[in-house]
């Protein structure tokens, strides 16, 4: 009976040696489940181990997720890499030296990229490192599925506010006063009074006519199908789980009997009461669009 949002946010940190580590991972809406992932050079397979945890438990949503480490209390220590060095001096010193150039300097061959390199004098366990991080995913991926558990409780409240509201909606329409055969049959000897009296018409042709007409435009067939849709949407909620498509296309459905009760209404109350439906429909229909 739960029911989950597919938005979220989650974080789960810790320490390892002399490396600070941080898993994020935000979630937001997606017609089906995509986890894009973002670590620092040399932890692929870490991330990987993350994806598919996420993969495994979620249904549906897109996934921002990230791996942070850093070493803030390492004392870097500066190292030179001798031998790229030596292989940059004896590479100027072959090439010809164009009149007017000055000659290479140490400061500028020690400025080039990749000679001067910064170690922590603190070292890390990997192998340490990585189980770490793979129990962080663990906590990261448990409380991503309670903070969209708890989105969706309070989005279970207001669908069923709706689905409430459109059920009773649906009861006006029924027991609207135009819709009873005696307005109906009122409205019809009307029209066919006021037709007789302009025109030398057929009576019996008239009536045959105004029944036809009458039998179109009765909606007892979309009341019949919103009921039907109402009761299916309820048994999507008890049953919870990964159920947003389902009630999305309820939503659909429900929008298009409103449609076409509106289309029916030969009357302003009618009317009214679709047109409130329509309106309560399409808040639904959003509401769900967040729905796993």
């Amino acid at each position: 009976m739960i029911l989950s949002s597919m938005t979220g946010f989650a974080r789960a940190v810790g320490t390892t040696g002399a490396v600070q580590w941080a898993w994020e991972v935000r979630a937001v809406n997606g017609r089906g489940l995509e986890v894009r992932l973002r670590v620092p050079n040399g932890y692929d397979a870490a991330g990987e181990v993350a994806r598919t945890a996420l993969q495994k438990t979620l249904a549906r949503g897109q996934c921002q997720l990230s791996l942070n480490l850093s070493r803030p209390d390492a004392a870097p220590r500066i190292k030179i890499n001798e031998g790229l060095l030596a292989e940059l001096a004896a590479a100027v010193a072959r090439v010809p030296r164009p009149e007017g150039v000055a000659p290479a300097t140490l400061d500028g061959l020690l400025a080039l990229r990749g000679v001067i390199e910064a170690e922590d004098e603190a070292s890390t366990d990997t192998e340490a490192l990585h189980r770490d991080l793979a129990e962080g995913v663990v906590r990261l991926v448990t409380d991503l599925v309670e903070a969209r558990r708890a989105e969706g409780r309070q989005l279970r409240a207001v669908i069923e506010a709706q689905l409430a509201e459109i059920g009773r909606l649906t009861r006006a329409a029924e027991d609207c006063p135009a819709r009873k055969p005696e307005a109906v049959r009122a409205r019809l000897a009307a029209t066919v009074s006021t037709l007789i009296a302009v025109g030398n018409l057929d009576p019996d042709r008239l009536h045959q006519e105004a029944v036809l007409l009458a039998a179109k435009a009765d909606v007892r067939e979309e009341l019949d199908r919103l009921a039907a849709h109402l009761a299916s949407a309820a048994d999507l909620l008890a049953a919870g789980g990964p159920v947003g498509r389902k009630l999305d296309f309820l939503a659909q459905e429900l929008g298009r009997e409103a449609n076409t009760l509106c289309a029916k209404a030969n009357d302003i109350a009618l009317s009214r009461i679709g047109l409130d439906l329509k309106a309560v429909v399409e808040q639904f229909r959003e509401q769900v669009q967040n729905v796993e």
